[in-house]
């Protein structure tokens, strides 16, 4: 009897009708699932489009937002909403002081990537780049300082127009002969294209000055010299970089089209660190500007001290300066070559390094062929060695100089 029911059931006329039963429910449940699955989906990094409104871009960062979109300067990890902001925009590149009397300065904490070397007398001057750190909010800069020569070697890796923040720089514009041809830093700026009315050279010598740049003559709380006193924003340095055609792009062409990123890694903190604690000076009694680096286990970076101080950020709660990647490059020291004691540090070609991350050494060599060239570092093996995603901090010492860690 069972059977037969069965047959019953199964005529084609039943068959028929539960088919199409069956189809019109199959069609409303991927039609509610279609329905609910765009109500509720993420929007893919490409339909992430800024506002043009920095306030309204900005009001959708969240701090529960997944860390989804790698920076392309040093690999560490943003939001969509971020990547938003910093996808209209390209690098700022700002000269920036380090004489004793101008600490502690503001804004470096959030620079990408950071260069140091001497600029005169035994007294360091830092490249701050900025790009990704700069999303988040306006960047305060300061002391922005003037240019010299090899800093502008490390500038030209970041686009063929990256934003270049100074305040003048070396050069012989008076035909006195006093500054040597291969220092004049200005003169190089001319001849990259770089400085041209409107262009991106944004010197407050030349043609740039308020809102970008003003001088604050209280930033530290009490009255200092003139020249530490220059200020900027980065904010107001990307309004008038997009009123001048230096957005993402220039001419129709994206500014990272002939950009070489370097290669990232996520952290790997060692359980026995081998580099615990680094320091290096640039001069002999210049102890203002002596180095130290601590390793930060927990954090799995290294705090900066200059001087025998913490170096801190004035502008972030005096958040002390850290790094996931220390690189401390050798160069040839040249100088002084001329009547105004100017040095020169030979930045292009190759030389020894030292590559602190994780806690640990790599003896490395740094390549770099010419002034456009990524400044490119390798192992023993000859790979090219990939930096853990973060802050990454480049030291050029001269050629002899010792740097010791434990």
């Amino acid at each position: 009897m069972y059977k037969d029911r069965i047959k019953k059931f199964l005529t084609p006329a039943n068959l028929k009708l539960g088919g199409v039963f069956f189809g019109l429910f199959a069609v409303a449940t991927l039609a509610s699932w279609a329905i609910f699955t765009f109500l509720n989906k993420s929007p893919q990094i490409s339909e992430i489009k800024s506002t043009g409104d920095i306030s309204k871009d900005r009001a959708a960062i969240k701090p529960d937002q997944p860390k989804s979109e790698a920076c392309p300067l040093n690999g560490a990890m943003y939001t969509v909403a971020e990547k938003a902001i910093w996808g209209n925009r390209r690098p700022i590149t700002a000269m920036i002081e380090n004489h004793a009397e101008s600490r502690p300065p503001e804004g470096l904490s959030k620079a990408d990537v950071l260069y140091e070397a001497v600029a005169e007398g035994g007294i360091t001057r830092f490249l701050a780049v900025f790009y990704c750190g700069a999303a988040a909010s306006d960047v305060k800069i300061a002391p922005v300082r003037s240019v010299r020569i090899y800093f502008l070697n490390w500038a030209a890796e970041y686009a063929d127009f990256p934003i270049f923040m100074h305040v003048g720089g070396a050069n012989d514009y008076s035909g006195s002969g006093d500054t040597a041809p291969q220092v004049r830093a200005l003169e190089k700026l001319e001849s990259l294209g770089w400085r041209v009315p409107k262009g991106n050279d944004f010197d407050t010598t030349y043609d740039s000055g308020y809102p970008i740049f003003w001088r604050d003559y209280e930033r530290l709380g009490h009255e200092i010299a003139t020249e530490h006193t220059m200020t900027a924003s980065s904010d107001e340095a990307y309004k008038e970089a997009e009123k001048r055609g230096f957005g993402a792009q220039k001419d129709g062409k994206p500014w990272d089209a002939n950009f070489v990123s370097w290669k990232f890694t996520d952290d790997a903190p060692t359980s026995s660190p081998q580099a615990s604690k680094i320091s290096f000076k640039f001069w002999d009694d210049m102890s203002d500007y002596n180095v130290d680096w601590q390793y930060d286990s927990k954090n799995n970076n290294y705090l900066r001290s200059d001087g025998g101080k913490p170096h801190t950020d004035m502008d972030y709660q005096n958040i002390q300066l850290s790094a996931k990647n220390v690189v401390v490059m050798k160069v040839k020291e040249i100088g002084p070559i001329d009547r105004n004691y100017h040095m020169f540090y030979q930045n292009i070609g190759s030389g020894d390094a030292l590559v602190f991350q994780n806690g640990n050494v790599i003896k490395a060599t740094w390549q770099k062929q010419s002034i456009t060239d990524r400044t490119k570092f390798f192992d023993e093996a000859g790979k090219e060695i990939s930096f853990v995603r973060g802050t990454i901090w480049i030291e050029a010492i001269p050629l002899g100089n010792q740097v010791a860690y434990n």
